[in-house]
């Protein structure tokens, strides 16, 4: 559909890619393998491996990316025995929850009959006019990068989320139907280390860590856990260097990538500076990944956190700026996991009909812990700048709409959210695995056969147990160890019989404090304690490996496995699971899985386990190890399968599938974004001419049920004195109330504009007289109105009128809603047919009232006249905010003023299912008095991302 000239074929010859050096590859640890006997150069791919990395290909072509077999089939001899279900209706025939996601996952995703969406998106989805192509931003780019000044960048592959990079490269290659752009961090850069001329291939001691945690283990007494050997703090970068990398990873991988470059500070001659560039890591790592896998952090005094989350702000704000350079009409943008949650937001701020889709990889909390994040709010609403929302499990989906509603008060259903006047869809996707290029690294390497070999040799008689697992605390290691300890107490027949080899990679993720050094400790002692008990001076029955596999040795290692051991405590996605299975194509042995993996719930014949069920897990120990034949075959066949068909390419193409549904099944062009503060805040510091209308009820005050009860607080006006004390701000408050209780509450602020029934009165700031803007007005209809009114109050209990000079109003917010909602319905029928009709009067329906007002008094009308008495000198900042339809007029007002748009601030506040003309969005009272304060310059936590991305730093004060 899409034209690829822009994509080379595969078939040129290109620059040997970094990735494919034989000098990065491990040196093996496989036990009797010597290094003598261990050629790295026969190997062309070799990548170190963790739990999450299962081989790809995806990155070895220079121009074009990697050929893929996109929709797999089966070998019929490779299946499972028995029949699938013929539709996915059929298998979801009495199912719910996580049962519906394993029965739809054997229904055959991956079809033999490509459908016209996977061939040409845009002739299938004609409504949309969409480009072809697709924006996929990632955290990271998939190298780790080393400065090599005036020369070329050296690139290493980076380890972990694979399965992502492996989505990424399907993307980029022949077989999809798009186009595609990849949008990554470069990561933190060290300087080069020149290499000694003949030295040895890379060995987990010389890999490139990826925060201070990940550094190999050990480091050596001289070095402290998790420093690397060639941090370069106060790094320089020119410009010409910069481009010289976005060249390289062009050219070095399959498909263009647009490198996002975060700078401590950028010089006079554009040279960036990096000084700490972990900075970046911390909110999301520390806060996000910890709350979002059950995990709390202990209380501090906030200030650090405050920063965190301000650079959190500033590294989202620049994937949208690098994201706004390469975007044209039409694209589709893919966010991906826990980094980036705001960034769909930030770019439904920039263009409101912007097609973008978002999938976290990790678990999504509980609505109870996720209530202890500090920025919850902030979060959400990020995320649901979103047209779709991918999760891993269904109970991850289940949690955000709960969030949503509880944290947010949004309405949600299992399918979506009701957010910023438009639906937002949820739904599960199950990642997968490159299967085709997991079956050729397992099977067709001789290493492989070698270290398959040496195991067996090692481990005659014996059955393996294989468990593969990064160093932090949610992988369940420590709770591992502790069932294998119960299973060898109660069965003392498998003692001398049984080893468990344990590897056990460093984490990627940086946990605070002395976190993972306790981690690191527990299990090692909890090593010693099972060898001391149960092994013998010719044998132990725990071997524990701390470093990264070498590729071949880890599919040896899983293809030899007797019992697959996976007991993560919680986790969002384990690909090793998925390798296990390919790998077990001819031997079959069995595979437990915790219960709390995001990925058990599409491995229905896993045996499933509880963690933190020691003597359960026991007990699933030792009936996998004694399971027959025939039922070892029957489950693994059925796993077998799942895997095959639900790859990774077709994770790619059903995600965007379900998205263009989505997006054609929605009305898009009713989203009104969050509001921009980083803009809000540009603007204003650039303007000279202001003009400032608030409505009161709901915008800065809650509604309530009693409306005399709806007084400002102290804070609300503090705001509005500092902001209209200042002689460029015009500042008015525009409402319903009558003049008495505008007077009462805000009247000695002198420099505050005031407007009572909606336009029928005025108070100029600085002067204490009202302006009666109907004082020549036939007021005859009022009693017809009241006598109206006064029929309805008698049948609605808890109703009430309010007769204020100009307007009449029936509120019925204490009154049972059902019955009272009935009754202004035939309220407003019966005025609008009887005194509508005699007189120039409007019945308008507001939050739980009616309200009868002559039609030349409106909101708007005062909006024009306040923009008149600017004069030939026309504001060049205006903000309005209201939260009811009566709002409307003033932002219709607004937008059809000769105003320039961006200096228009139209905002609504209120119920996120609203739909309106205006441009923004905030959700509740206390959203206006902080995007306030922040132009007032005064201390708000949730302003430091906008103060950050506008001043650069975020001052003490904001602290």
């Amino acid at each position: 559909m899409s034209d690829r000239a822009d994509q080379p074929s595969g078939q040129q010859d290109t620059p040997m890619n970094p990735a494919t050096d034989e000098a990065n590859t491990s040196i093996p640890v496989t036990p009797g393998i010597e290094d003598a006997d261990y050629n790295g150069a026969k190997d062309p791919f070799s990548k170190a491996f963790d739990e999450e990395q299962p081989p790809q290909s995806g990155w070895s072509s220079a121009t074009a990316g990697p050929q893929w077999n996109a929709n797999l089939t089966n070998n019929p001899d490779e299946g499972p025995k028995g029949r699938r279900p013929s539709s996915p209706s059929k298998a979801a025939s009495g199912a719910s929850g996580d049962d519906l996601l394993i029965r739809l996952s054997q229904t055959g995703q991956g079809t033999e009959h490509p459908q016209l969406t996977d061939v040409d998106p845009r002739a299938a989805h004609p409504a949309l006019n969409l480009s072809g192509h697709v924006i996929s931003a990632t955290f990271t780019v998939p190298y780790s990068i080393s400065y090599n000044p005036g020369a070329d960048w050296e690139l290493h592959p980076r380890r972990g989320t694979s399965a992502l990079y492996d989505s990424l490269s399907y993307l980029a290659s022949a077989e999809s139907p798009w186009n595609h752009t990849l949008i990554g961090w470069t990561g933190e850069i060290e300087l080069a280390i020149p290499k000694a001329q003949g030295s040895r291939a890379n060995s987990s001691l010389h890999a490139h860590p990826l925060n201070q945690y990940s550094a190999p283990i050990p480091t050596g007494p001289a070095q402290k856990h998790g420093e690397s050997n060639n941090a370069a703090p106060g790094l320089k970068i020119s410009t010409s260097d910069r481009a010289r990398l976005e060249k390289q990873l062009e050219r070095d991988h399959g498909g263009r990538v647009y490198p996002v470059w975060l700078a401590d500070t950028v010089e006079d001659d554009d040279t960036m500076t990096l000084h700490d560039q972990q900075r970046w890591r911390r909110y999301g790592e520390h806060e996000l990944f910890t709350l979002f896998h059950y995990k709390t952090n202990e209380p501090n005094d906030g200030r650090s956190l405050r920063k965190a989350w301000a650079d959190y702000y500033r590294m989202n704000k620049a994937f949208a700026d690098a994201i706004m350079n390469v975007y044209k009409p039409g694209d589709v943008i893919i966010v991906h996991d826990y980094q980036l949650l705001l960034l769909p937001s930030l770019l439904r701020q920039r263009i409101s009909t912007i097609y973008v889709g978002s999938f976290l990889h990790i678990p999504f909390p509980s609505s109870e812990y996720y209530r202890c994040l500090t920025r919850r709010k902030e979060v959400l609403e990020g995320m649901l700048g979103a047209n779709m929302l991918g999760f891993q499990a269904y109970s991850y989906s289940r949690h955000f709409a709960s969030c949503c509603t509880r944290v947010l008060g949004f309405e949600s259903t299992s399918a979506g959210v009701e957010a910023f006047g438009t639906h937002v869809a949820t739904d599960v996707f199950p990642i997968g695995i490159n299967a085709e290029s997991t079956i050729q690294s397992a099977f067709h390497s001789p290493e492989v056969e070698r270290c398959i070999r040496a195991l067996r040799d090692r481990y005659d008689g014996k059955k393996i147990i294989v468990g593969r697992d990064r160093l932090d605390s949610v992988r369940g290691v420590a709770q591992k160890l502790q069932a294998y300890e119960m299973f060898l107490e109660r069965h003392p027949e498998w003692h001398d019989r049984v080893v468990l080899i344990q590897v056990t990679s460093p984490t990627s993720i940086g946990e605070e404090d002395d976190t993972a050094d306790k981690t690191a400790n527990k299990i090692s002692d909890l090593v010693a304690r099972i060898n001391g008990a149960y092994g013998s001076l010719s044998f132990t029955p725990v071997q524990h490996y701390s470093q990264y596999l070498n590729k071949d040795e880890y599919f040896a290692l899983l293809r030899i496995a007797d019992l697959g051991l996976i007991t993560s405590v919680r986790d969002g996605m384990n690909t090793t699971a998925l390798e296990y299975v390919i790998s077990q194509r001819d031997k079959h042995s069995p595979l437990i899985i915790s219960e709390f993996s995001g990925t058990a719930g599409s491995l229905g014949s896993a045996m499933h386990i509880n963690p933190w069920d020691l003597s359960g897990t026991a007990d699933a120990i030792e009936a996998a190890l004694v399971m027959s034949e025939p039922e070892k075959e029957y489950n693994h066949a059925q796993l077998y399968r799942h895997v095959r068909r639900n790859t990774v390419q077709a994770w790619t193409s059903n995600y965007l599938k379900r998205l263009l549904t989505s997006l054609t099944s929605f009305d898009q062009s009713s989203a009104t974004p969050a509001l921009d503060r980083t803009n809000l805040l540009t603007q204003y510091r650039a303007s000279t001419r202001r003009l400032f209308m608030f409505d009161y009820d709901g915008t800065l005050t809650p509604i309530v049920k009693d409306p005399q009860a709806a007084i400002p607080s102290d804070r609300v006006l503090r705001t509005l004195k500092t902001l209209a004390a200042d002689p460029a701000n015009s500042v008015w408050i525009i409402s319903g109330r009558d003049q008495n209780f505008l007077t009462e509450w805000m009247g000695h602020i002198p420099a505050l504009g005031l407007s009572a029934e909606h336009g029928s009165f005025m108070r100029h700031p600085h002067t204490t007289t009202w302006l009666n803007l109907t004082e020549t007005m036939d007021m005859q209809w009022q009693s017809r109105v009241l006598t109206v009114f006064e029929y309805y109050t008698s049948r609605t209990p808890g109703a009430f009128i309010e007769r204020k000079k100009i307007a009449l109003t029936w509120h019925y917010r204490q009154s049972d809603q059902e019955h009272a909602t009935a009754m202004a319905r035939d309220c407003q029928k019966q005025l609008e047919q009887t005194v509508g009709k005699e007189f120039d009067v409007e019945v308008m329906t507001g939050k739980a009232n009616l309200e009868v007002r002559p039609k030349f008094v409106n909101k708007g009308e005062i909006a024009k006249q306040l923009i008149r008495d600017f004069g030939s000198e026309r504001p060049d900042f205006v903000l309005c905010l209201g939260d009811d339809f009566t709002d409307e007029d003033m932002f219709r007002a607004l937008n059809s003023s000769r105003l320039p748009p961006e200096h228009v601030f139209a905002v609504t506040v209120g119920a996120s299912s609203k739909q309106t003309i205006a441009k923004w969005h905030l959700l509740e009272p206390s959203d206006v008095v902080s995007a306030v304060a922040l132009l007032n310059g005064q201390s708000d936590a949730g302003n430091a991302g906008a103060v950050a991305v506008v001043d650069g730093v975020v001052p003490e004060s904001r602290l």
